[in-house]
């Protein structure tokens, strides 16, 4: 088997006859090949969009906590802060 040869699976899956009629217009006027193609179309794009949503509440729910543990317990300036602040200040004064 070549490399560049995808391994498939199988899905499988039950329809009302309604629902596979409404699919069915629903990929002729989307110009879809056929009913396989629109399903797992919309499907896959159906997928990302919940995985980015919940990627993103994670991503911010982390971002929370780290900003509020930074509040709560602030770390002492480092020596090239405390420098910088030394160096900001000489420029004010020197500004007036």
């Amino acid at each position: 088997m070549s490399a560049t040869i995808k391994e498939q699976a199988r899905f499988d899956a039950r329809l009302s006859k309604e629902q596979k009629q409404f699919f069915e217009k629903a990929a002729y006027l989307g110009g879809f090949r056929n009913l396989t193609d629109f399903i797992i179309l919309s499907a896959q794009e159906k997928a990302m969009e919940i995985i980015k949503e919940k990627e993103q509440i994670i991503a911010s729910e982390r971002d929370s906590e780290l900003f509020f543990d930074a509040i709560t317990n602030p770390k002492k300036p480092s020596e090239a802060l405390k420098k910088a602040l030394e160096d900001y200040n000489a420029f004010i004064s020197n500004s007036k």
